[in-house]
């Protein structure tokens, strides 16, 4: 019996940065009542804020629930209010040094972006995101960008010569998430574990980038047992399943 459901943010839960719908949100609100839930994402807690949590309703069960922004490197747990747990933050000198060389890898590949929506270098304490297109960019212009991963696979290559030490990882559409190595979601389920006192074996993760090299994928690597989707209606379907087999 699984006691705790692990969910990836962006293209799984709700797609690149939107927040989740009124189904979704019921989902989880019905899965917390039967279960452990926790969401974890490269995004930084105000996105989980603005994407789920206002959107969950009034009787959805908190204390159950963990929140573990950038890639798992942040703990969020519910005690009367949300609380950080932990946070793993860069140095100001890991972080010159690592916005220093993606710029650096960024031109070496040749990816001129000609229109961005907002800033493409994101400083979220524990982990650096550039996004190609902006923080803010539409999901439409996101799609088309880099939609086999190759342009990113590209940087990321240029990156694990450049910033040896540090992990770099795939996220969303049009993402790449550079955290300290062995700081990724495998790091996020094995403070899932230890904080919530469970096995690997009574764990399951929902992700849309569980492929090698995908931001997901460390989770797989960490012995959980997974669930790939495409996108959140494939999500809905699969919660629905968790909850049939949980007997909800």
């Amino acid at each position: 019996m699984k006691k705790l459901i692990v969910f990836d943010l962006d293209g799984t839960l709700a797609v690149s940065k939107s927040t989740i719908d009124d189904g979704m949100a019921g989902l989880l609100a019905r899965l917390l009542q039967v279960a452990r839930v926790a969401i974890i994402s490269g995004g930084k807690w105000e996105q989980f804020e603005k994407q789920v949590l206002q959107h969950l309703p009034a009787e959805a069960r908190l204390p159950a629930l963990s929140i573990l922004p950038t890639c798992g490197t942040q703990f969020y747990h519910f005690q009367q209010s949300w609380q950080l747990l932990y946070a793993e933050n860069f140095t100001p000198e890991e972080k010159e040094q690592i916005i220093q060389s993606l710029q650096e890898a960024i031109n070496e590949a040749g990816y001129t972006v000609e229109k961005t929506w907002g800033e493409q270098i994101e400083d979220r304490g524990s982990q650096i995101t550039w996004s190609a297109l902006g923080q803010e960019a539409p999901v439409d212009a996101k799609k088309t960008w880099d939609p086999d991963f190759s342009k990113r696979k590209k940087i990321q290559q240029i990156l694990d010569k450049l910033i040896p030490g540090f992990a770099i990882n795939l996220g969303g559409m049009t993402s790449v998430d550079i955290t300290r190595e062995g700081i990724d979601k495998a790091y996020g389920i094995h403070k899932l574990r230890d904080t919530l006192h469970l096995t690997i074996g009574e764990m399951l993760f929902v992700g849309d980038a569980l492929f090698p090299g995908g931001n997901d994928y460390p989770a797989f690597q960490a012995g959980v047992r997974c669930v790939a989707v495409r996108d959140p209606e494939d999500t809905r379907r699969v919660t629905d399943a968790i909850l049939a087999c949980l007997g909800s």
